[in-house]
C-alpha cells in the first residue's frame, strides 16, 4: 500500500493551518454536529430488552433495522434544518445533493454497531461528520457562486481520492464530528484545530444545586502513551469470506507489536477508544466513509496519526501502529494454480 506521508492526517493538518481561516466555522459546524448525534441516539436510546427485528441488506448478519432509518431521518432533518445547502450522504438513504450547494458535505451513520444494537450489546453509536473548503468567511463567500453553478455530486472532495487530493492541498478537511453512544452514556467530538472531547454522563463532576441532576464536564482526549505496555490494537472483519481471511492475515502481521486485539463490532467507538486511550491502535479493511468519518477526526485532534482510505476498499487505521506493516488486498487475489499437465 502506499505510505506517501500526506496520507497521514494529523491534528495540525486537521485545524487547516492556513492564514485567514475563521475559526468559528468549525465550532458551528460542530453545535449542528452534536445536535444531529444527539437525535440519533435519541431513536435508539428508545430499544427495549430482547431481539431487535432485522433485515439483511448484502449478507447474513449485515442487517438493517427500523432504528437505522428512523435514525438517519432524524440526523438528517437536524442537519438540512440549520445547514440548508449541504450536501448528506448516509448509510440508509445515500446522497442527498441540495439545489445550491455550499460545497460542505456530511457525513453519517446513523447506527454503527447494528450487530450489537440487535443483539443488545453495549456498543453501538450514532456518527456524524462534515467535509469541506477551509478559509475565513470573505473567502466561503467568495466561492459560494461556483459551488452553486455545480451540478449535484459534483462538489468538491465527493470521493475518497478527491477528498485526500484536497486536504493534501490544505483547500478541505473534515471539520467538525461527534458520536453519541446511549446506552453507553458517552458523547465524543472534535471541531478542527480545538482538540479532542469526552463527556461522560456515568462520570459526574458535581450535583446541579435545586436539580437534583448531576453536571458533567467535557474531558480533553490526548491517545494512550505511545511506550505503554501490554497495548491492545482494535479491528473488525467483513462479511465476505474471502475479505475475512485476508483481514486475519493482516492482522496477525500486526499482532507483534500488541499483546492482545479486541473486535468491539463499532468502527467509530473503536476510534473513540483510540482517542481516549482505551485502546492502543485501531485498523480495519474496507470500513465505509461513514464508519470512520467522525471518528477519524476526534483521533487525529488528539495528536495521534490517523490513517484514511484513498480507494475503496482501503485501509483505515488510526493510532499507535506500524502504517506501513498493512499489506495491500492484492495478495488476497493471488491465486497460484498449478501448472496443467500436457499429455503426450
Amino acid at each position: 500500500m502506499s505510505t506517501n506521508p500526506k496520507h497521514l492526517h494529523a491534528a495540525s493538518e486537521e485545524a487547516g493551518t492556513r492564514a485567514g481561516q475563521d475559526a468559528a466555522l468549525p465550532r458551528e459546524l460542530l453545535a449542528v454536529a452534536r445536535e444531529a448525534a444527539a437525535a440519533g441516539a435519541a431513536v435508539l436510546a428508545e430499544r427495549g430488552r430482547g431481539r431487535v427485528a432485522t433485515d439483511t441488506k448484502s449478507a447474513d448478519g449485515d442487517w438493517v433495522t427500523d432504528f437505522d432509518r428512523r435514525a438517519e431521518t432524524a440526523v438528517r432533518e437536524v442537519i438540512a434544518a440549520a445547514r440548508p445547502n449541504d450536501a448528506i450522504s448516509g448509510e440508509e438513504y445515500g446522497r442527498t445533493d441540495p439545489a445550491s450547494p455550499s460545497g460542505y458535505r456530511w457525513s453519517i451513520d446513523p447506527l454503527d454497531g447494528t450487530a450489537n444494537f440487535v443483539r443488545g450489546i453495549v456498543y453501538y453509536c450514532t456518527s456524524v461528520a462534515v467535509f469541506g473548503p477551509l478559509g475565513d468567511a470573505a473567502e466561503q463567500k467568495a466561492l459560494a457562486p461556483a459551488a452553486a453553478k455545480q451540478k449535484p455530486g459534483a462538489s468538491a472532495g465527493h470521493t475518497l481520492a478527491a477528498d485526500g487530493a484536497a486536504m493534501d492541498a490544505g483547500t478541505h478537511a473534515w471539520l467538525a464530528a461527534a458520536i453519541n453512544a446511549p446506552a453507553l452514556g458517552t458523547e465524543y467530538y472534535a471541531a478542527a484545530g480545538d482538540g479532542a472531547w469526552l463527556v461522560d454522563s456515568t462520570q459526574p463532576t458535581g450535583s446541579v444545586a435545586g436539580r437534583g441532576g448531576r453536571a458533567m464536564r467535557a474531558q480533553r482526549l490526548h491517545g494512550a502513551h505511545k511506550d505503554a505496555e501490554g497495548k491492545l490494537l482494535a479491528t473488525g472483519f467483513g462479511y465476505d469470506a474471502d475479505r475475512r481471511q485476508f483481514q486475519v492475515g493482516a492482522l496477525l502481521g500486526l499482532m507483534p507489536s500488541f499483546a492482545n486485539v479486541r473486535r468491539i463490532g463499532s468502527a467509530a467507538l473503536d476510534l473513540c477508544l483510540v482517542a481516549d486511550g482505551t485502546l492502543d491502535g485501531y485498523a480495519e479493511y474496507g470500513t465505509q466513509e461513514f464508519d470512520w468519518a467522525a471518528g477519524a477526526l476526534i483521533v487525529a485532534e488528539t495528536g495521534l496519526p490517523v490513517l484514511r482510505p484513498r480507494t475503496d476498499p482501503g485501509w483505515q487505521a488510526a493510532g499507535h501502529l506500524d502504517f506501513d506493516a498493512l499489506p495491500s488486498e492484492q495478495a488476497e487475489a493471488t491465486v497460484v494454480k498449478p501448472a496443467k499437465q500436457v499429455k503426450k
